[in-house]
């Protein structure tokens, strides 16, 4: 492990959640929940103001429901996150060619391998200038943690959370983690976590005092030192710019549980064609045809059958989900499927069972337009509308989605830029002048002008921040709520 904290760990505070808050002033300082909205709908993020009432994500969305009646409940836009999260990883790339991302909202970064830092000092200003050019340019706040190693880095940026940085020493790391619960380090789980529990180890602390032999007695070889060697503040690991990508899969779960075989059949045949659509468009191929269904009971069952060698092939994937199909009871009812491929390479290998590729080819074009076409063949005359997707009205301009139902779609008409709640009015579903539309940018583009600077003067004064531009001074770290 190095001597230096120049290992940066970003996460974005409640991304999804934040970046609703900011693209809807009406939102602002509100409780939001997105997620699935649907029956068995999950919680994807949530804002703060919702996690006072003991929302939090991967809850079922009918409990969030209960704890939070009067939160804003919305569907994801992700094509819109995924923009923000372009920008936010652009200007951590501009800090150092060391940039790993482990999602949308969340990256670790080695200054030192883009000599952006070397020492606690320089590490301090590296990630106190991130923060305020993340708000700069997207208008929210992220959260850093610096440290030696990643594992401490991460466990630095949940301790500034929300909109702070906090940076461990090196030689405190022990201190620090000694009283933490085990459930703290990479690789414990709830699994892992209660196996503990029940051998009287609770604590960072207590796993070290345990010893090396008696972990691998408990948890296996690998497990058993690495875990130990974590507790002990030692993570070797190193940032990673280039993640390989180890599978490709694709699952659906229903609203209500599939009980006919034959439809069942043909869930999965459709989620092979979709997974070999998502792993051409990444250029890959696989050797392992993954199928998983969760039934009735909750019980999730996974089979997998591997090929002779690597194939991109749709015919193969859905000859051989079908054939992993059969080994399955589904007679109690299916909840979720999935079809997923590894053993992954960047070569196809062809194979004799292959149909003619034409003919594939079309009849996945048709069953992808059918399946996004569900909605509409079961209410024809009706137009579909995401509560909180963006919409465009010709005589009120920009707005989004607050619900719709038995003919009527209500849209509240407002901006990011906007510092007041907008308008909100009600339409048919087939409002001539109602349309989908593109999120707006959460902060403009141009800059902005002093006042009282015409459009022909120039002033020597920076371009001023967003006026809702709020911090700790860049540098010191708030407590977690």
């Amino acid at each position: 492990m190095r001597n230096a904290p120049t290992i940066l760990h970003l996460d974005m505070d409640a991304f999804f959640a934040s970046a609703e808050q900011a693209s809807k002033p009406s939102l602002r300082g509100k409780a939001v929940v997105v997620g699935g909205l649907g029956p068995r709908g999950v919680v994807a993020t949530c804002s703060y103001e919702a996690r006072v009432f003991g929302v939090h994500s991967a809850m079922p969305m009918a409990q969030a429901r209960r704890l939070a009646p009067n939160a804003a409940y919305l569907v994801p836009r992700f094509g819109f996150y995924r923009s923000i999260s372009e920008q936010v990883m652009a200007l951590l790339r501009a800090l150092s060619p060391l940039v790993e991302p482990l999602s949308l909202d969340e990256a670790f970064v080695d200054l030192e391998a883009g000599e952006a830092a070397w020492d606690e000092a320089s590490a301090r200003l590296a990630g106190a200038k991130l923060r305020t050019d993340i708000r700069a340019v997207t208008g929210l706040t992220g959260s850093v943690g610096l440290a030696a190693s990643k594992m401490l880095a991460k466990i630095a940026s949940e301790q500034a959370k929300p909109d702070g940085l906090v940076l461990i020493e090196p030689g405190t790391e022990r201190a620090l983690l000694g009283p933490m619960s085990v459930r703290i380090l990479p690789g414990v789980g709830p699994t892992t976590g209660d196996h503990l529990r029940r051998a009287g180890i609770s604590t960072v602390d207590e796993l070290a005092e345990a010893g090396e032999d008696e972990l691998v007695r408990l948890l296996g070889k690998a497990h058993g030192h690495g875990l130990y060697a974590m507790a002990l503040a030692h993570d070797e690991r190193p940032v990673v710019a280039e993640r390989e990508t180890k599978s490709v899969s694709v699952e659906d779960t229903y609203d209500v549980d599939i009980h006919d075989r034959v439809r069942v059949g043909t869930e999965v045949q459709r989620l092979a064609d979709r997974c070999v659509r998502r792993l051409r468009g990444a250029g890959l191929s696989g050797r392992t045809i993954v199928l998983k269904v969760r039934r009735y009971d909750f019980s999730t069952l996974t089979r997998s059958e591997t090929l002779r060698g690597p194939t991109d092939d749709p015919g193969v994937v859905r000859e051989a989900a079908a054939r992993l199909l059969e080994s399955v009871d589904t007679t109690g009812g299916v909840r979720l499927l999935g079809v997923g491929v590894s053993g992954l390479a960047d070569f196809t290998q062809e194979d004799l069972f292959a149909q003619a590729a034409g003919e594939l080819a079309a009849l996945e074009l048709v069953e992808e337009a059918e399946h996004e076409a569900v909605e509409d063949q079961e209410a024809p005359a009706e137009r579909h509308w995401t509560t909180g997707h963006d919409v465009r009205h010709g005589d009120f301009g920009h707005g989004w989605v607050q619900g719709s139902g038995l003919g009527r779609v209500t849209v509240r008409f407002e901006t990011p830029e906007a510092e007041q709640p907008g308008r909100v009015r009600t339409f048919r579903t087939d409002d001539p002048a109602l349309e989908p539309a593109d999120p707006l940018p959460l902060v403009s583009t141009g800059p902005r002008r002093p006042e009282g600077v015409g459009p022909d003067q120039e002033s020597s004064e920076p371009a001023s921040l967003p006026k809702s531009w709020s911090g700790n001074g860049g540098g010191g770290a708030k407590s977690r709520p």
